[in-house]
């Protein structure tokens, strides 16, 4: 119990903060995609594209908002060294490079509506993408965002607890995903069967 003590803060409310923010982040984008297909906030913007544009553009600022929340309480944690140099720079430089490339690449592949929960408006693509990141990972979005959380407690801030705030990020992801995967498939085969129909 000393030992964790010495690299986490757990008196921080900077800490709890964070580890709300992250919670809040993923629980309401899967909440508030599934309203999505009852048309709600397609009704409110009479459009499908202006409902997920919007969406979007909350996503992305909350998604700041976490970023920042989880950086405020690196700052209030113990400041310990994990790695020696060389490789104190070169691993999170490496982690935050490929979590980068699955991220950016799936924004790519996945486009503004892809990227930000389209599927859930009824803006979906002829066939799911299978090419890069999904050929590697079925998750790119996520396990990408999970390795520059990682790095940015090893790099920027050499902060052990930014670890465990890092395995709190990926827990949350997971059970996210044991809702947002299914639904997905559901959304594509329903689709799929109705493309098979015309």
């Amino acid at each position: 119990m000393g030992a964790l003590a010495s690299v986490v803060n757990a008196s921080a409310p900077s800490l709890y903060i964070s580890l709300l923010s992250i919670t809040f982040n993923s629980t309401a984008w899967n909440m508030v995609a599934r309203n999505c297909t009852k048309k709600t906030i397609t009704r409110a913007f009479s459009s499908p594209y202006h409902g997920c544009y919007f969406l979007a553009i909350l996503i992305f600022t909350f998604g700041l908002v976490r970023d920042h929340l989880y950086q405020c309480a690196l700052l209030d944690q113990p400041h310990v060294p994990l790695l020696p140099e060389p490789l104190a720079t070169l691993v999170p430089v490496l982690l935050f490079i490929v979590g980068q490339v699955f991220v950016l690449t799936l924004t790519y592949a996945l486009e503004i509506t892809g990227t930000f929960l389209g599927g859930y408006f009824g803006i979906l693509t002829n066939d799911r993408v299978e090419g890069f990141p999904f050929n590697v990972l079925r998750d790119p979005m996520y396990v990408g965002s999970t390795l520059c959380f990682a790095a940015t407690a090893l790099w920027c801030y050499k902060r052990p607890a930014g670890l465990l705030i890092t395995l709190y990020v990926y827990i949350v992801y997971l059970i996210a995903l044991r809702y947002e995967g299914p639904f997905t498939d559901m959304i594509y085969s329903s689709h799929s069967e109705v493309r098979k129909e015309e």
